[in-house]
Order: structure tokens, then sequence, then C-alpha cells
């Protein structure tokens, strides 16, 4: 008997802290953001998100992204042309279009809004990126 409960409660134990796991869409979607932006915007926007002065701008404390949700969003998704003023500061590029999909442009949004300062805790979701268009 004393068996049989320990397997029950060891049962529950386990499926508690799965679920517990994947209680937080958030941290996962910026788990993966990480990957991606490793893998696509750290050779511009650097590992600390500062950018290169005056040639890319800054990701870290952007007031930007704070303000321009949908703008960022389709930036990343559609790429970015032409003057932008980020942090008090213009520049005038261009980032190309990277080729992600809608869930891949989201996880990378939530990651770049909650690191090096930024905080916006409102999830990008796979349907709010979708809804953007050119």
């Amino acid at each position: 008997m004393k068996v049989f409960l320990f397997i029950i409660f060891s049962g529950v134990i386990t499926f508690g802290a799965i679920t517990l796991k994947q209680q937080d869409p958030l941290q996962e979607s910026i788990t993966r953001g990480q990957e991606i932006y490793t893998d696509f915007c750290m050779n511009c926007h650097m590992a600390n998100g500062e950018g290169v002065a005056n040639t890319y701008p800054p990701l870290a404390k952007s007031d930007y992204l704070k303000n321009n949700r949908a703008a960022s969003i389709r930036g990343i998704k559609y790429g970015q042309k032409g003057e932008i003023t980020v942090n008090g500061i213009t520049y005038n590029g261009n980032m190309t279009a990277m080729g992600l999909d809608d869930e891949e442009v989201a996880d990378v949004m939530n990651f770049i809004n909650n690191s090096w300062g930024n905080s916006n805790k409102k999830m990008v979701t796979e349907a709010e990126v979708s809804a953007i268009k050119k």
C-alpha cells in the first residue's frame, strides 16, 4: 500500500512540476526568441542589444520598441527601410527581412521586449504578428 501511495504521490508531484513549467508561455517564447536573436539579429544589434553607433539602432532601452509596437513587428517581419529615430538618434538604414515565420517573429519580439532594460510583459502573439501587413 505504501508503494502504491508513493507512486501516486510521485506522479502528482511530477505532473505538477510539468504543469508549472508550461504555465508561463511568455517565458517559453522569450527562451525561443533568444535563440532566434542569436542566429539572425546579433550580428548587427550586438549581444548586448546596443547596436552600432550611427549604423544599427540599439534595441536595449529602446524608446522606439516601446512606442512603436506594430512598426517594430513589421520591421522584423518584412524588413525596415528608411529613417527611424531611436533614443533621439536618427538612423537611415536598411534591414532585410530575415524570412522568419510569424511565431518566430513573435518569439524574437518577446525576447527583445524583455531584455537589456526593456520590460514589456504584454506578450506578442503569433496572431498579432499575422495581422501585421506591409
